[in-house]
């Protein structure tokens, strides 16, 4: 499936479009390194259904998409839809070079239409927060579920909760007065952060059987890719690249004491605080 972007959603498309989708290309590797542990979370819900066909909702680069498409093979298929044109084209090239039959779509899953129910079971790894209609969205993801199909994803809990995710932001405030601040329930990393609000999302959008489960996932990647993943991720990422040379020395040196409680050894470890959710589209539809 090729499809161009288009997308209702104009904030999110412009983001993950811009520079914020080309950081995650460029630093792939680190960040499915990073999240292998959420993804490994996700690939055990295809337990029970090998042969399912499969949609990775904000599938970024492909990771989890692949990862499903070899686990599903050869007669299920796992379907990678995301905002990103960058994000997608990085996708196909890893479909293609580890020989996944995996499709990709650029499209803002809020809005595309998938067609009649053709999914058994609807995954995100961190994709789903970012929609400016949550219901429309989800409602949508269920119409394109199978009667009895399910939905599991995965989305943090709280940024007090996450501190290896905030303690950036906290620390560059001063030096990056135009950085953004976080509101509840607002579309972004932590706009699921309310278990309520999550779910009364899915019921209004139509999913039964919801059960939202705390998750505290530990998580790696190699300390060496700490000043990357400290000058190009996230919010404060995204401001370096406007800031002038002497900001960012200064941006990077208050960074440097706030993440060292992280480092063990040759490694950075954090816990990921997260909601595991699980819900079912209602059978007979």
């Amino acid at each position: 499936m090729n499809k161009t972007y288009d997308s209702g959603n104009k904030t999110q498309g412009a983001l993950w479009n811009g520079s914020a989708g080309q950081a995650w290309v460029e630093n792939q590797t680190l960040l499915d390194t990073m999240f292998q542990p959420i993804a490994d979370l996700l690939l055990d819900t295809l337990a029970d259904t090998p042969d399912a066909a499969v949609l990775d909702v904000g599938c970024g680069a492909g990771a989890t998409t692949v990862d499903i498409a070899r686990r599903v093979a050869p007669h299920g298929r796992c379907t990678g839809i995301d905002v990103s044109a960058p994000m997608i084209t990085a996708a196909r090239a890893r479909a293609a070079q580890h020989g996944a039959s995996a499709d990709f779509v650029c499209a803002d899953a809020q809005a595309h239409d998938f067609g009649p129910a053709c999914f058994d079971l609807v995954v995100s790894r961190f994709g789903v927060m970012f929609f400016d209609d949550p219901v429309a969205a989800f409602a949508g993801l269920r119409r394109a579920t199978r009667s009895k199909g399910r939905l599991r994803f995965v989305a943090w809990r709280s940024p007090a909760e996450n501190p290896f995710h905030t303690v950036a932001e906290q620390a560059a405030r001063p030096l990056l007065p135009q950085l953004p601040q976080r509101r509840p329930n607002e579309p972004g990393q932590f706009g699921f952060a309310d278990r309520e609000h999550v779910a009364r999302i899915l019921e209004q959008a139509g999913w039964r059987g919801i059960d939202i489960r705390p998750a505290d996932i530990a998580c790696a990647f190699p300390a060496h890719h700490l000043p990357t993943y400290m000058a190009r991720m996230g919010a404060v990422g995204r401001a370096l690249d406007d800031a002038d040379a002497a900001t960012r020395t200064a941006v990077m040196e208050a960074l440097h004491p706030v993440f060292a409680p992280f480092i063990h050894g040759e490694e950075v470890r954090f816990t990921a605080a997260c909601w595991d959710v699980r819900a079912s589209a209602a059978p007979g539809d």
